[in-house]
């Protein structure tokens, strides 16, 4: 199969002038359509912008190379586009595209076509060959230009291929390399190319192992590893690691192996590169080292986070059911204080489903602390952080403890390894099994125990003490700041200080508080579905498919579905939340809203005096909130 199999000329643009990236993609994908190879453009739209938000397919020196594979592609196929006056695309070099080529991947199994979208993108790498596609004048030509390069490529390969083992010369250095992107269509490959060119220039042997759609290519072998005097991975997805172990290693983005090859093979050259040593993680690059720190800080985070949604989702939806259970079950107007205050346990099934989903939540916070030092501190960390986050779950420092406590463990762990690191080989084995868990769980209960807990609880004790000389002062200010503080923390000393003062205020027959602090509470996850919802520029993609879900646990008063959202961007979230919350705690208040009962959401709607005005707080404090988030938070890149 050819290049131009895959590209017809009613599928070339050769006066493309969109004024931003956008418009660009947009008449790309019209051009794709005349081809006839998708079957639903809005499905393969979609997917080649999620395959931009994951990173920009303008990789530089004018070219981009959009790309979508997903079930609406019938056949492999091509859309090109020049674009005479430029085109802002965010590309890796800031330059505007002059020339771009948009593909379409069939998700299927046979991937005869990848090897042909690879030799094009490698052509691309060629100034000339460009050049002269952006001077065609006539989709004829631009095909015929393809064509030619085609099979001057092919004949150049044939060759290589012949010559493979015939130098005899020694190689200034052995170089091995792994490239691969999250989707393995082009960046892959041109990162390949690229290394492949700057290597022989400097008169270096090389070897590069692709890993695309297509699998692994060209993979290198135990004795050519053994023969290397280093590594350079360029990848921005998981490759096979521990195989390198004693080597010296540079690991970088894909990006930097297609435009900052020379300087990667310069350092391989210098030996500038950490030894990789199994089951850690390699040294970043140093053009990565400039702004890593922040970026490595999140992406610590968001692997607890993103281990501690399923707890979240599922103990979450479960309880709700409990809650559903025993509002179908019970009379709330014929219930004790006492038989309210265990709402969501009173009907036998209720029960069941509340333990199970109560079990799922009691590992939720441990689990976002184990996994923030896990991904810090590789697996040694994992037992530490679960031990400070369980001290936090059952203390009263709540999620906040958590991530102090994540983060805590994960730095104890690597203070460990340096010590360690020292002790004769024989002690040093025993590391992982002995000495980090007994030393990092010593210093970690000692650091929550004695540092981190006391002061939360000293406030949490204050707290209190002022709610209660502030309750007959004004109810609107009384209500607003309750529900404020649902909001704060999200389970934690704030979160915990306003529920145990609602349901307090219940014994005491002051039912109008319950009902600001339970519409507090319900404000942060539904706000934060309705943003997935409204600016879905604004989150992941796993945020964007968990979001809907704090729709069903906002509802049923369930705080903690939030806190993924709050952990990953608490300093946009928490704020646009609290905002919200206040506001419908005010509201609730002034409306003469009442609950008897301190739990259950929507379920408990029909024992809420004044339900329709009470309805209004929670939809106004929800838009507001998600209006913020809307505005406050960052375009997801």
């Amino acid at each position: 199969m050819r290049i131009t199999d895959l590209l017809k000329k009613e599928s070339i643009c050769l006066q493309a002038a969109p004024v931003d990236k956008n418009e660009a993609l947009q008449q790309a994908i019209a051009l794709m359509e005349k081809s006839g190879n998708i079957k639903d453009a809005d499905a393969y739209k979609k997917q080649v912008l999620a395959r931009e938000e994951e990173g920009t397919t303008g990789i530089g020196e004018g070219i981009a190379i959009p790309h979508g594979k997903c079930d609406a592609v019938t056949l492999p196929g091509l859309s090109a586009m020049v674009i005479p006056k430029g085109v802002d695309f965010a590309s890796l070099d800031g330059e505007p595209v002059n020339l771009l080529f948009l593909i379409a991947a069939p998700n299927t199994k046979d991937n005869v076509h990848l090897d042909v979208l690879s030799k094009l993108s490698v052509l691309l790498m060629d100034e000339k060959f460009t050049s002269d596609l952006k001077n065609a004048k006539t989709p004829e030509e631009f095909l015929r230009i393809i064509d030619i390069a085609d099979e001057e490529a092919d004949t150049a390969d044939a060759v290589e291929e012949n010559s493979l083992g015939k130098e005899t010369a020694e190689p200034l250095c052995r170089i091995l390399a792994v490239t691969a992107c999250p989707t393995g269509i082009a960046h892959t490959y041109m990162a390949a190319e690229s290394l492949e060119k700057a290597a022989r220039a400097k008169g270096c042997f090389i070897k590069v192992e692709t890993r695309g759609s297509a699998g692994a290519k060209n993979v290198v072998t135990a004795k050519e590893i053994e023969e290397a005097d280093c590594i350079i991975v360029a990848a921005d997805t998981k490759v096979p690691m521990d195989r390198f172990a004693g080597k010296k290693m540079i690991e970088c983005q894909v990006s930097d192996g297609i435009g900052k090859a020379d300087k990667l093979i310069e350092r391989a050259i210098n030996g500038d590169a950490p030894v990789y040593k199994e089951g850690q993680k390699a040294e970043v690059s140093a053009e990565q080292g400039k702004d890593s720190f922040g970026h490595q800080i999140y992406m610590h985070l968001m692997n607890g986070v993103s281990h501690m949604l399923p707890f979240v989702v599922g103990g979450g939806i479960l309880i709700a059911i409990a809650f559903l259970l025993d509002s179908m079950g019970v009379d709330m107007a014929s219930l004790s204080p006492d038989e309210r205050a265990n709402f969501g346990t009173i009907t036998p099934a209720a029960a069941v489903f509340k333990g199970i989903g109560g079990v799922a939540f009691g590992f939720m916070l441990p689990i976002l602390a184990g996994y923030i030092a896990m991904s810090i501190a590789d697996r040694p960390g994992l037992a530490v952080g679960f031990v400070g986050g369980a001290i936090a779950a059952n203390g009263k420092s709540g999620f906040l403890g958590a991530l102090v406590a994540g983060f805590l463990a994960g730095y104890v762990v690597l203070l460990l390894k340096k010590l360690f690191d020292r002790l004769p080989k024989a002690i040093e084995k025993l590391s992982p099994v002995l000495l980090y868990p007994f030393f990092g769980i010593l210093f970690i209960g000692l650091i929550m125990t004695f540092i981190i807990e006391p002061p939360v609880g000293a406030l949490n004790t204050a707290l209190n003490s002022a709610l209660l000389g502030m309750g007959s002062t004004s109810k609107v200010v009384l209500g607003m700041i309750l529900a404020g503080m649902m909001a704060i923390d999200m389970g934690g000393p704030f979160n915990k200080a306003a529920y145990v003062f609602g349901t307090a205020s219940i014994i005491e027959g002051n039912y109008a508080v319950m009902a600001a602090v339970m519409i507090g509470g319900m404000v942060p996850p539904c706000a934060i579905a309705l943003a997935t919802l409204l600016f879905k520029n604004k989150f992941t993609k796993e945020e964007r498919e968990s979001g809907p879900t704090n729709f069903i646990m906002g509802l049923a008063f369930i705080t903690e579905g939030a806190i993924p959202f709050a952990a990953s961007d608490p300093l946009r979230v928490i704020p646009s939340c609290i905002v919200g919350s206040a506001l419908a705690g005010a509201l609730s208040m002034a409306f003469g809203c009442t609950l008897m009962a301190p739990h259950g959401g929507i379920f408990v709607f029909p024992v809420v005096e004044h339900a329709l005005m009470y309805l209004v707080a929670l939809v106004a404090g929800t838009v507001a909130s998600a209006l913020l988030l809307g505005v406050l938070k960052k375009k997801v890149s």
